[in-house]
């Protein structure tokens, strides 16, 4: 068992790494891939914006809040995940109402994977109050977050994952593959979503559907979501990623 030393302040310095890893994530698309950020500003308005980030911070508290209301301690919380599917409906709405039927969010890719990445520790080094900790293991790599109990380091298990997908990905962006510039975005939720339902299970949330939790079902919406645009290729107007 590892031993982790947590403070809830934690979460914080967490949140600010991971909106920095962003940023030069976002810098790097920025001088590397310019064209596609000049792409997305020319199919795009300041409402897009502006209904990203209403419908990610509805998504947040509401996937979040639905979750933790349900535990025996009923709080408010909010949830990277449910800022991802708030912030997809909320940008799809404001296409539709538009006639955009292209892809946008290529030029996202890399700034979120690397925001996942980094704030997932901010996450496991909270500790318990944070209400992310995984259920408990007889596994070497068990975590104790000051219960004394072994726990799956499921925030680990996440951070982990979504660096594979950040390497793949970002190999297959720099030589210009096919599946990186015209499905990056979906391909992206689509790994964010597989990996996220597999860690559901090791992780004791509330059950609302046999054993599946509100995020089980969220992360089912995501799946279909982004499988049914790379199926259908309907964003041969794409920009790129």
């Amino acid at each position: 068992m590892i031993h982790v030393s947590t403070a809830i302040w934690l979460h914080y310095v967490g949140d600010a790494a991971a909106w920095l890893a962003a940023y030069l994530g976002g810098r790097w698309v920025y001088s590397h891939r310019r064209g596609s950020v000049e792409a997305l500003a020319r199919q795009t308005a300041p409402g897009y914006f502006i209904s990203l980030a209403a419908g990610a911070a509805a998504g947040a508290w509401a996937a979040g809040s639905l979750n933790t209301l349900r535990a025996n301690v009923p709080v408010l919380s909010h949830s990277i995940a449910g800022a991802l599917a708030g912030g997809i409906v909320a940008v799809e709405i404001w296409k539709w109402l538009r006639g955009v039927r292209t892809s946008t969010g290529g030029p996202f890719v890399i700034p979120l994977t690397l925001g996942i990445v980094v704030g997932r520790w901010g996450c496991l080094f909270a500790g318990l109050p944070d209400q992310t900790y995984g259920i408990p293991t007889t596994l070497p790599w068990g975590v104790d977050l000051g219960d004394g109990i072994a726990r799956h380091p499921v925030q680990i298990y996440e951070s982990l994952a979504m660096a594979a997908f950040l390497a793949v990905y970002w190999r297959a962006a720099v030589q210009q593959r096919n599946w990186a510039t015209a499905h990056g975005f979906h391909a992206f939720v689509l790994a964010y979503a597989v990996q996220r339902f597999a860690w559901e299970f090791l992780k004791p949330y509330t059950a609302v559907v046999g054993p599946l939790n509100v995020f089980h079902l969220l992360m089912i919406g995501l799946a279909i979501y982004a499988s049914l645009w790379i199926a259908t290729g309907r964003n041969r107007g794409h920009v790129p990623a």
